[in-house]
């Protein structure tokens, strides 16, 4: 591969193909995709191959069906975002379970393939499906991580600018715990060009904006009828760049815990140092009481998923 990155991408739907494009751009790697309907993964990288010789970046996305998986061997990071969308009349149970099975199965054939990868879990319940592909996987923790917290943290960013009037780029923000409406979003480390935000805006609007971010996955739902994508799709992006390429970023993802954060033996969104061996630090933010408290709501929310698995991962 000519010292090429090789990148796998597991489900070929809105936020796995918007994924692999946003890795594409970026010309460093070779991509694959993977997808368990018959030649959808093969017509989305056609596409965004083509997309190529207008964008700049070489042909490099190849896309296989369930029964290809020979073609991912020797990935240095794979996405998996593979799983079913909560059904009407579907139970949360059901819907761990369901995906539960799906993300046992896509991380064996993987992990038999690929024994150095890291693994960027997508699907949901995220938080929960990271027990799984650590546990199917038996990678060690650093090596298994969820993308969650870079997502919620752009909502949050992008509200921030909007209400200011400030340039996004100017944002810094971080945003913990669960992928849910228990996340916490953290006001005490965000700032605007450096100003911290309570600085520029009211504790009332602060709330808001808050409060707007916890359910910004649902607000989309609503106007979308179904989940989003690119915004997904280029914060697994964001992770994946920041392994292939050392990047040590210090970005929100979903971490395994052993005591970090007084949680003990379970996945959370935290801040981590990522690079090329995954996760390869916890960063620990010096919280407030009131935000203490919130992570520990957080936590009980995340286990009550997890305790839904059959695995008891």
């Amino acid at each position: 591969m000519n010292g090429r990155k090789k990148v796998t991408v597991v489900g070929a739907g809105n936020v796995g193909a918007t994924c692999a494009q946003e890795v594409a751009r970026r010309d460093y790697a070779e991509i694959v995709l993977v997808d368990v309907k018959p030649n959808l993964a093969a017509g989305k990288a056609l596409d965004i191959n083509q997309a190529g010789s207008v964008l700049g970046y070489e042909p490099s996305v190849t896309g296989v069906d369930a029964s290809g998986y020979a073609a991912t061997a020797g990935s240095d990071v794979v996405v998996i975002t593979a799983g079913l969308p909560r059904a009407p009349g579907m139970s949360r149970d059901d819907l761990v379970q369901t995906n539960e099975g799906i993300v046992a199965e896509v991380t064996r054939e993987i992990a038999k393939r690929s024994r150095n990868a890291v693994l960027v879990v997508v699907s949901n319940p995220l938080d929960a499906m990271c027990h799984v592909a650590k546990a199917v996987s038996r990678f060690p923790r650093e090596r298994v991580v969820g993308m969650a917290g870079v997502l919620d943290t752009s909502r949050f960013e992008c509200f921030i600018a909007q209400q200011t009037g400030l340039s996004v780029k100017e944002v810094t923000a971080m945003v913990l715990g669960g992928h849910g409406d228990q996340m916490v979003p953290v006001v005490t480390a965000t700032t605007v060009a450096g100003i911290p935000l309570d600085q520029l805006l009211s504790r009332a609007k602060i709330q808001k904006l808050v409060e707007r971010t916890k359910v910004g996955g649902g607000e989309l739902v609503k106007l979308l009828g179904t989940s989003a994508w690119y915004a997904p799709g280029a914060a697994a992006a964001q992770m994946v760049n920041a392994i292939c390429l050392d990047e040590k970023r210090v970005l929100p993802a979903t971490a395994y815990l052993e005591g970090e954060y007084g949680i003990h033996d379970l996945y959370m969104g935290v801040p981590v140092r990522l690079g090329a061996g995954g996760a390869e630090q916890v960063v620990k933010l010096r919280l407030t009481p009131a935000e203490r408290k919130l992570l520990k709501v957080s936590e009980a929310a995340v286990r009550d998923v997890v305790s839904a698995l059959r695995s008891g991962a």
